[in-house]
């Protein structure tokens, strides 16, 4: 099946006949084989998004908000197969596919409600006979680049703000997650969305994505990535002084102090470490435990570990599903081999899995590296697998300060008893993010997601937060005195 773009409302062949194969990373099917897009298919998209931004921006927000009502109830519909879709093609297990979908739905109801609820204010004046007050507008055409790892619940934290607001978009997937991108703007046009406002193209980042980001039409770029790519993104797009939105990477730590619950750590740690196969930004990397139960822990995670089953994310029972690719293992692998050479102890895992039906994937064994120092490469850098290092503190002070220095800002964690050190971690933890007696992972829709540092630049993805993105404040004056008023002029 060769996939194809979609510019001004029809689905269109790119320019050029050059396609990658997409494959199951389970079992190693193809699945697709998915346009690599120049710079022309790329012109022509942002054409449609910059000729369709006049007659969106003039629809009434209300009726922009329907829409995405609508989308709502079309995801909900198509929740299940969506799901198996997204399965099949980048491997998280099916529970966690239908949760991704969930935070699509999600986001399309909170951000319909927008439509009504997308809030300026008025003040006083200084002078009399004078209304003040200031109000939303829409900025233009949105470049939307986002990644494979959320394939359903990124894309939707980017283009619902964006179009409930009155912006257009030009949509560049990861090539690794082509489908489910697709359904996403099928059911967003099958549900009311004007030709030419929503715009997709496949193609890589080199290639695609530079022209997005160098093309003067488009005057914002939500990028969701890599910290490398993201510097990258930022430096182009800086170049036309276009805003940017960067979500990058993370490091996240969870605390365990001696009076925690070790059960209900044991519970939060595993979820956050493995889930979606540790390929989350949110992911648990690092776990700080104090001396006092440093063993005790270790020994309940090497125990749990052991339970957790590898698989198809299809299949009923997987607790673990692949990596979204072979070059992906390889990359976790030399980690763990850098963890070794610098004196981590592999407790559980360390190896790629490629016995039986997982011979065909791309299958790591969820890994536990213990006596792990902060100076390690394995406790700084981001793996982005199913990888946990284990590093002893003293007390919560040592904790803190180890969680914040690292490059990264995005999620942190902390369990205790006590509500002192409650409230000390979430004052003093220089992360976006702060849980309680719970991972690091998930965010509800209506709260800012982001994080400080190399994390990313100050936007926040959710909530009201991102309005401010994907609009521009207008300062508006209406002078009824019927003469010349000065502001800031002594009279």
């Amino acid at each position: 099946m060769e996939l194809k773009n979609f510019i001004a409302g029809e689905w269109v062949a790119p320019a050029q006949a050059r396609y990658v194969t997409k494959t199951n990373p389970a079992t190693g099917a193809t699945l697709a084989q998915v346009p690599l897009s120049d710079a022309a298919d790329v012109d022509r998209a942002i054409a449609a998004a910059a000729a369709a931004f006049p007659a969106w921006r003039r629809v009434p927000a209300p009726k922009r908000g329907e829409i995405l009502f609508r989308v709502g109830r079309r995801l909900e519909e198509r929740k299940d197969d969506l799901a198996r879709l997204m399965t099949a093609e980048m491997g998280k297990v099916l529970t966690e596919a239908r949760g991704d979908v969930q935070e699509a739905i999600d986001m399309a109801y909170y951000m319909a409600g927008e439509g009504r609820r997308s809030f300026g204010y008025t003040t006083p004046s200084e002078l009399t006979d004078k209304f003040a007050m200031a109000i939303r507008d829409p900025i233009g055409v949105a470049g939307i680049i986002t990644p494979w790892n959320f394939p359903a619940a990124i894309p939707s934290w980017k283009m619902f703000p964006a179009l409930v607001l009155g912006n257009t978009i030009v949509f560049k997937p990861a090539t690794d997650t082509p489908l489910v991108a697709g359904e996403m703007v099928k059911i967003l046009t099958e549900c009311g969305v004007p030709a030419g406002v929503v715009n997709l193209v496949y193609g890589s980042g080199s290639e695609a994505g530079e022209a997005i980001l160098g093309d003067p039409r488009v005057a914002l770029v939500s990028f969701t990535g890599s910290v490398e790519t993201g510097r990258h993104v930022a430096a182009r797009a800086g170049e036309g002084l276009k805003r940017v939105s960067l979500e990058l990477g993370g490091k996240n730590a969870v605390i365990v102090l001696d009076d925690a619950d070790l059960d209900l750590a044991v519970d939060g740690i595993v979820w956050s470490a493995f889930g979606t196969t540790g390929q989350r930004c949110t992911a648990c990397s690092r776990v700080l435990v104090q001396a006092g139960v440093y063993d005790a822990l270790r020994d309940r995670l090497v125990a749990r570990m052991k339970t957790l089953t590898l698989g198809d994310g299809l299949e009923p029972g997987t607790d673990v599903g692949p990596l979204i690719n072979r070059a992906a293992r390889d990359r976790v692998h030399e980690y763990v081999g850098i963890g070794r050479a610098e004196g981590a102890v592999v407790a559980a895992g360390g190896v790629p899995v490629e016995d039986g039906a997982l011979s065909a994937g791309a299958f790591y064994a969820p890994t536990l590296l213990t006596e792990v120092t902060p100076a390690m490469r394995v406790a700084r850098e981001e793996i982005f697998g199913p990888v946990l290092s284990m590093i002893r503190v003293q007390d919560l002070d040592e904790a803190i300060a180890i969680n914040n220095d690292v490059i990264y800002g995005l999620s942190s964690s902390i369990f205790t008893r006590d509500v002192n050190h409650t409230f000390r971690a979430i004052r003093d933890l220089a992360t976006g993010i702060v849980y309680v007696n719970a991972g690091t992972t998930g965010a509800e829709i209506h709260l800012p997601f982001g994080g400080t540092r190399g994390t990313g630049n100050g936007h926040r993805e959710a909530g009201t937060a991102a309005l401010d993105f994907f609009s521009e404040w207008k300062s508006v004056y209406v002078d009824f005195s019927g003469r010349l008023q000065r502001a800031q002029i002594d009279s």
